[in-house]
């Protein structure tokens, strides 16, 4: 029997219970977990844990300064040399090291080119690998006083921050990448203050690398002198805001 009829005369129409919406699946449910911003940030740790780890085994900077591939040359070497630059600073490897073969291998000038070449594109993909897997996860994180400052200063003077920063030589270089890339500093101020900053520290290296066989010359003296310098600078800088911030 059906329900009574509503005051105007129609027939009331039945309510039919709405499906159950389905589950999420098994699937999903992992694509999610394997996408949030903790499982990314897993991921970029375990990735510079691989590389830490192959540095340490295989010793890669070893066949850059020695001339690796030995069947190039010129031109082709030194793109191969550059790329390897570049992978070789995301594992760490000290840039100071690879610019100094640079410079013996390839003399002042296309050693410098191919040192800065490695530079900006070991720096582009620690960016990277840092604004894609670490971001999200590390800037909940920022609440500390410092740390608010610091990200703060990269977000709205990204260029004129990580300019300094590449001219002092006592910020580490993977340091300065990975804070850079859980600011919010765009992609263009990181790169192109990396790739000015960054000429005089490893211009004053390839020289000394291409002048090492003659270790009393002039130009070796004063490249040396362009590394010691804004070393002693830069730990005296150091030295002052340490105490400076003691004092607050």
């Amino acid at each position: 029997m059906l329900d009574a009829s509503n005051r105007s005369g129609g027939t009331a129409e039945l309510a039919v219970p709405a499906p159950p919406l389905p589950r999420a699946g098994l699937a999903a449910r992992c694509a999610r977990a394997l996408l949030s911003p903790w499982a990314r940030l897993s991921l970029l740790l375990a990735l510079l844990a691989g590389a830490g780890t192959v540095v340490l085994l295989l010793d890669p900077q070893r066949l850059l300064t020695h001339g690796w591939p030995p069947q190039a040359g010129g031109i082709a070497a030194a793109l191969v040399f550059g790329v390897g630059y570049g992978l070789c600073t995301v594992a760490f490897v000290p840039r100071p090291l690879l610019n100094l073969a640079a410079g013996a291998l390839f003399g002042s000038q296309l050693g410098l080119a191919t040192a800065l070449a490695g530079t900006v594109l070991g720096a582009g993909v620690a960016f990277g690998l840092g604004r894609l897997l670490g971001q999200d996860a590390l800037r909940p994180l920022l609440r500390g006083r410092l740390l608010r400052a610091a990200d703060g200063q990269l977000s709205r003077h990204g260029f004129r921050s990580m300019l300094a920063a590449r001219l002092f030589p006592g910020v580490p270089f993977w340091a300065a990448n990975y804070c850079a890339a859980v600011s919010r500093m765009g992609w263009l101020p990181f790169l192109l203050a990396t790739a000015l900053g960054s000429v005089p520290n490893t211009a004053a290296y390839a020289v000394a690398g291409a002048r090492a066989s003659a270790p009393t010359s002039p130009a070796f003296l004063i490249a040396m002198a362009c590394i010691a310098v804004p070393a002693l600078v830069g730990t005296v800088v150091a030295w002052r805001q340490r105490h400076r911030l003691r004092g607050r």
